[in-house]
């Protein structure tokens, strides 16, 4: 008995030893993942209380008006007077659960004219983006219908715009006397401002049955579906007379940026019925992936500019690369993760917009690297120098390997599709395309490229890139980096009231600019805080952001809209 006593305790023994055994390794992870949530919530708490030093700061010298003076705590309206800051950051008050502030903000709305003296014009594009996407982004996720009933207000009084010939929109338009004017190039008007007003127009006609609001601004998809464009490369003017091509300016800059990015969300938005957007998103990205991606000479660095496509075999690329188009990466994750068909993407281009994305936004990130202030500059431009074979591209391309004249050209000049076929066609050696490592910083040296503009204006693009690659592959070192930006944020740019953009971030501490952008709480710190955030309370699959950052929800257009509005 007492054998078998003892042979049953050390049974139990070891029973108990394998039980916590398996604890173990089934907790540790678990408490791994545990600290790491604690750590990435509480750097989100970090962003939010940046957030309220903002705005107490825009309420204290601010109040009412457009954007606050962080340096001199003065104010000024630039952007019709209507307190832009408060209506663009509604939004992310709900999403950081500042409920108090966002109710406190209500009378303010409710009483919100969006008039204008006579001698006022409101610009169409900056409208839209900011006001009209912020009252509708606050309205679904709050279910306040006061928004909605500004949003309404708001989008009828600029409706105006649409009075042209063409039905392509002018620059601005008063809200009081539906009088309009044009722009800085007269005749004209720019891609992004035609192609950045049908998400938010699509969702007003779907929550208050306006047809005006879909017609308008569908009738510019239609035109530019049939212009007569050589392959997706959209210009960045169009005649507001007859809505035709004004130059042959292709790219993704300031000039037509949002424009891009809202051909797929529309399809994203509705529920990925409207073909249309759809097709032209496909047009467009191939022809940004074949003629304005290149390689930096020494570096490799991936990189997007614009270029001139009057010739007929060639395009004339200007290096030029802008801190705005740094959306691209995101945009190209986001569309490569939902364009999931076969007929829209095969698993090779898929692969290929995502390997783009990551290139890219590692480029994004390494102009904050390197410099001493750690961030970015608002546009550099790269050498134009040929490209020089170091030890990854001579895996693909063998010193004294034969390669024809054409075939040579073609890879000096640092096409990057040209060095991905070379290597694809070298069997892909190292595993890691052209372009896509993560590149080292270069705090002294040789950089690939020199600072055009040196001032970093506290932009969203970078950090929205990032967040969308976070949340689609779930790589760490967008966190990380984002993380890092954000650090250098507070630093560099914090004053006792606000945030400030600085004039050099080749300086530490730099001096800086007497402005704090509306974007800035907006879209930077809105990303940020949806970056380092533990939960996924806006996702991908159920929102779609404009191009303010404003998250609008998923719908369906109902059998009698997609009838009376012709969507297929």
């Amino acid at each position: 008995m007492l054998v078998a006593g003892r042979r049953r305790a050390l049974l139990i023994a070891i029973a108990a030893s394998v039980i916590l055994s398996t604890l173990f390794i089934i907790t540790q992870p678990e408490l791994v993942r545990f600290e790491l949530s604690l750590v990435w919530n509480s750097r989100a708490d970090e962003v939010r209380a940046a957030f309220l030093h903002a705005y107490r700061g825009y309420q204290r010298y601010a109040s009412g008006r457009d954007e606050l003076r962080p340096v001199s705590n003065e104010s000024v309206n630039n952007f019709n007077g209507w307190g832009v800051t408060l209506i663009d950051g509604l939004d992310t008050m709900w999403i950081m659960g500042l409920y108090g502030e966002f109710y406190d903000a209500m009378p303010f709305i409710a009483n919100a004219t969006f008039a204008l003296n006579e001698s006022e014009y409101a610009p169409f594009f900056e409208t839209v983006i900011r006001y009209l996407g912020g009252l509708l982004s606050a309205y679904a996720l709050s279910n306040e219908t006061i928004l909605l009933s500004r949003a309404d207000d708001l989008g009828q009084k600029l409706l105006p715009v649409f009075n042209t010939s063409s039905g392509m929109p002018m620059y601005a338009v008063n809200t009081v006397n539906g009088r309009v004017r044009q722009g800085w190039a007269p005749g004209s008007v720019l891609y992004a401002e035609a192609m950045s007003c049908q998400m938010e127009y699509k969702y007003l006609a779907h929550l208050t049955g306006r047809a005006e609001y879909f017609e308008k601004v569908d009738a510019i998809m239609d035109i530019v579906a049939r212009a007569p464009v050589k392959e997706g490369m959209f210009p960045t003017r169009w005649s507001l007379q007859t809505a035709v091509p004004q130059n042959y300016q292709f790219s993704v800059g300031a000039l037509a940026d949002s424009a891009h990015e809202y051909l797929l969300k529309q399809w994203l938005l509705s529920s990925r019925v409207e073909s249309k957007a759809k097709d032209l998103y496909l047009r467009t990205v191939s022809s940004i992936l074949e003629h304005l991606l290149y390689l930096s000479p020494t570096r490799h660095l991936l990189y997007v500019t614009d270029a001139e496509t009057s010739h007929q075999n060639f395009t004339s690329p200007s290096h030029v690369f802008e801190h705005l188009s740094c959306f691209l990466p995101g945009l190209l994750t986001l569309g490569a993760h939902t364009l999931l068909s076969a007929s829209d993407l095969s698993n090779e281009q898929r692969q290929l917009h995502q390997w783009a994305a990551e290139g890219l936004a590692n480029t994004c990130w390494i102009t904050y690297a390197d410099h001493i202030s750690g961030l970015g500059p608002d546009e550099v431009r790269f050498s134009s120098l040929d490209f020089v074979f170091s030890d990854d591209a001579a895996a693909y391309v063998p010193k004294g390997a034969q390669v024809s004249e054409e075939r040579m050209g073609r890879l000096l000049r640092g096409k990057w599709l040209d060095h991905v076929k070379e290597w694809e066609n070298a069997d892909r050696p190292g595993g890691i395309p052209p372009g896509v490592r993560d590149p080292e910083p270069v705090l002294n040296g040789q950089r690939d490229y020199l600072n055009n503009k040196a001032g970093y204006l506290l932009r969203p693009e970078t950090v929205e890139s990032f967040y969308l690659l976070y949340r689609t592959t779930g790589d760490i070192k967008w966190r990380e980096r984002g993380w890092t930006i954000f650090k250098a944020i507070q630093h560099e740019t914090r004053t006792p009231s606000g945030y400030a953009s600085i004039y050099t971030v080749e300086q530490s501490p730099s001096p800086k600019k007497d402005e704090m952008p509306s974007f800035f709480m907006a879209e930077t710190l809105k990303y940020l805080y949806l970056l380092f955030r533990e939960e996924d309370i806006i996702p991908l699959d159920k929102w779609v952001f404009n191009t303010e950052a404003h998250p609008l929800p998923v719908f369906e257009w109902s059998a009698w809209e997609k009838t009376k509005y012709g969507i297929s």
